[in-house]
């Protein structure tokens, strides 16, 4: 088999059926399976799966085990070649699937793979792309430190536009070398959520593997199921920290990020922004008349100028 996807799946339904109505128009022609995690979502879910998507391995976990563990859930059953991670708030195009296993087969040493993504705005999404965090670096992101540069973190050897080798993917469309990769493949489960695809594409670059970024155009709707709450910011820092510790040690430094880690989560963090602006103009794409190509050019070039629905009537909702 040549490709297997991955969607693990928290409490966003509608966006999973949208995820999953755009792998299957990318599936055609191709020798590939689906697997959907879900991390306890008690929504209805798995129903709406299941009369929509029968074809499509169904995993329910009975508590949320988080992103790392429940992604290998499915890897360990996973027959493709390849092992597509993807998170269901995004939207590829009917190419994408093929045009990265094309990549990846004629790509030198290849490890894993991520794309261009950009938010629902069609702003570029700098994690696409990044450089793996030293102490200096994510101390400063930490912190906020104003003077941090911002080739420090993102990874600004390569334009957006440009394919070649990065050292960190983002976990939201990471395409893995299974068959080459073995157990690397599989994440590292002390990380409930956020740090994991660091790690990982840390592990593939030393195991002397190669992580490429390839510049098709996918989007992210970006953090639909989170809550930034202290739980978040108890995952999101904690992450960092277990990052540092092991692969930096437990010096001077690494306590003092440590230190700082803690006050963050104790302080609160950002907020999560309101995606309409009052009186915004919507528009209604439908995908009984545009095909997700066309709609995610439309994201780009919109800027999120106009608040942008997808209708999808044979999955009769509205995203």
């Amino acid at each position: 088999m040549q490709l297997s996807i991955v969607i693990v799946n928290y409490k966003v339904p509608y966006l999973l059926l949208q995820c999953l109505d755009a792998v299957h128009k990318a599936m055609q022609q191709m020798d590939a399976e689906v697997f959907v995690v879900d991390n306890h979502s008690e929504d209805g879910s798995q129903a709406l799966v299941e009369k929509y998507f029968p074809d499509v391995m169904y995993i329910a976990n009975s508590t949320n085990v988080g992103f790392a563990k429940a992604n290998n859930q499915a890897i360990a059953q996973a027959k493709g070649k390849y092992v597509l991670l993807l998170n269901p708030d995004t939207i590829i195009a009917e190419d994408t699937l093929q045009n990265v296993c094309h990549f990846a087969q004629h790509a030198p040493a290849f490890g894993a793979l991520g794309v261009r993504m950009i938010d629902r705005n069609g702003k570029f999404l700098p994690e696409s792309k990044r450089n793996v965090p030293t102490l200096y670096s994510s101390f400063c992101k930490l912190t906020r430190w104003p003077i941090t540069p911002r080739k420090e973190y993102y990874c600004t050897a390569l334009s957006e536009h440009q394919a070649g080798e990065v050292p960190v993917l983002s976990g939201a469309f990471m395409l893995l070398n299974k068959e080459a990769l073995g157990d690397v493949a599989l994440l590292d489960e002390r990380y409930f959520m956020y740090g994991e695809d660091i790690d990982l594409s840390y592990a593939i670059t030393r195991a002397g593997f190669k992580n490429y970024y390839f510049p098709c155009t996918i989007v992210h709707y970006k953090g639909e199921s989170t809550h930034y709450d202290a739980t978040y910011r108890r995952n999101f820092y904690g992450a960092m920290q277990l990052f540092y510790e092991k692969y930096y040690g437990k010096g001077l430094v690494n306590g003092l990020i440590k230190l700082v880690t803690r006050l963050l989560v104790k302080m609160g963090g950002k907020k999560k922004q309101p995606n309409a602006v009052a009186n915004q103009v919507v528009v209604t794409l439908s995908t009984q008349q545009l095909s997700y190509a066309d709609i995610i050019a439309f994201f780009e070039q919109n800027k999120g100028e106009k608040q942008v629905k997808i209708e999808h009537p044979t999955l009769q909702i509205t995203v």
